[in-house]
């Protein structure tokens, strides 16, 4: 996982008085979308580092309170052209609502697509077809086809490709989507042009780019859609290990049992743990004899014996017997969420080609831009 220094000295004596928050950050599609956010947020004084993790959406932020605040480090996200959001709208039914949408479009760009694309480049392989659709309608006819087709693809299905490009060059922070919109506008917008005021351009120019707009949209929808489905199957798998996790447990407190929610479990604290429920925290068996399945921990489908004096894991099934124990371990240190945390790490990790390529990638967008121009 990449992660930005802050360019302003801290001193190493403040760090123990640093806070760490985990904010969503809405609006991401590339690499160089998470270098903007964490050079936007690295830049403000008082943060220590600050990490972006595209797969999830999540920035994590260590900061000084004594310097700045939850409040202005959502501004920065804001400033750089991204939407800070809520963790819980980083959920998996956020995902899977993000892939349903991507598949819409892809499936209503394909249908316009595929046949604007049969529509040119048909006719340009096989010359006699030509003839033979010059026969059945006129050649101005078969153009506005073009655009009827084309059309609908680009500020519909490529919308979001039009709004996030405008938002990034509005920021200054032009990226992929900017190509995108630059690409695939100016290929449209030539070609209407061209249909509408012919008389305006050289002899020989008067050519038509409608199907390079549609499948330069279709093809980046495609790629958008690929890569929404692998992270979204990520994202299930770590809300599947976050389900292995009880909400309550039994506390005893003395010769009474009381359920508390579990982020009220400290260290010490004796719980009970009755026939087919899960345990809610690690701990020390003190009293009881029962069989535990560990399946989500070893993957071994055989329940293990425990006795007084074994260990007992977060998010295990215990069996048949009623178990007594002592918490070891609770909240981020259980077992279970060092593994959750485990995966969100192996997310975000980039082996040193990545870094290369995002080095790269923070560059690539203005340098083609100005190319371009040029």
């Amino acid at each position: 996982m990449s992660s930005w220094k802050s360019s302003s000295t801290v001193d190493s004596s403040k760090h123990s008085a640093s806070k760490r928050i985990d904010i969503g950050v809405g609006g991401m599609t590339c690499a160089a979308c998470v270098r903007r956010v964490e050079r936007a947020i690295a830049k403000q004084p008082g943060v220590i580092s600050a990490s972006v993790n595209l797969a999830t959406g999540k920035a994590s932020v260590s900061y000084l309170p004594t310097d700045i605040d939850e409040a202005q480090i959502r501004a920065s996200i804001t400033q750089a052209g991204y939407e800070p959001q809520a963790l819980d709208r980083q959920s998996a039914d956020h995902a899977k609502e993000s892939v349903e949408g991507l598949r819409r479009d892809l499936a209503f760009s394909l249908t316009l697509t595929v046949p604007l694309a049969l529509l040119v480049m048909l006719p340009m392989m096989i010359p006699a077809l030509m003839t033979g659709m010059e026969k059945l309608l006129p050649h101005a006819v078969w153009r506005w086809l073009e655009f009827i087709l084309a059309t609908p693809v680009l500020l519909y299905a490529g919308r979001r490709f039009l709004m996030s490009g405008w938002s990034e060059i509005q920021h200054l922070n032009p990226g992929m989507n900017s190509l995108v919109m630059i690409g695939a506008g100016a290929a449209w917008t030539y070609s209407t042009l061209v249909l509408i005021a012919p008389g305006i351009f050289p002899p020989g120019t008067d050519n038509l780019y409608f199907e390079a707009a549609a499948v330069i949209v279709t093809l980046i929808l495609l790629g958008r859609y690929l890569e929404a489905r692998a992270r979204g199957r990520t994202s299930q798998a770590i809300t599947r290990l976050l389900r292995l996790q009880s909400t309550t447990a039994r506390v005893i407190d003395g010769a009474s049992e009381t359920e508390v929610a579990l982020a009220a479990v400290r260290v010490g604290n004796q719980l009970i743990v009755r026939p087919g429920e899960r345990i809610p925290v690690d701990g020390v068996i003190v009293d009881g004899m029962s069989y535990i399945d560990e399946s989500m921990i070893t993957g071994e489908p055989v329940p293990v014996a425990k006795k007084t004096g074994d260990e007992v894991i977060a998010g295990t099934v215990n069996g048949q017997g009623v178990l007594r124990f002592q918490a070891t371990r609770v909240g981020e240190a259980t077992v279970l969420a060092r593994i959750v945390r485990m995966v969100e790490e192996a997310q975000g990790s980039k082996p040193p080609i990545q870094e290369i390529a995002d080095r790269i990638a923070g560059v690539f967008v203005p340098v083609v831009m100005l190319i371009a121009l040029l």
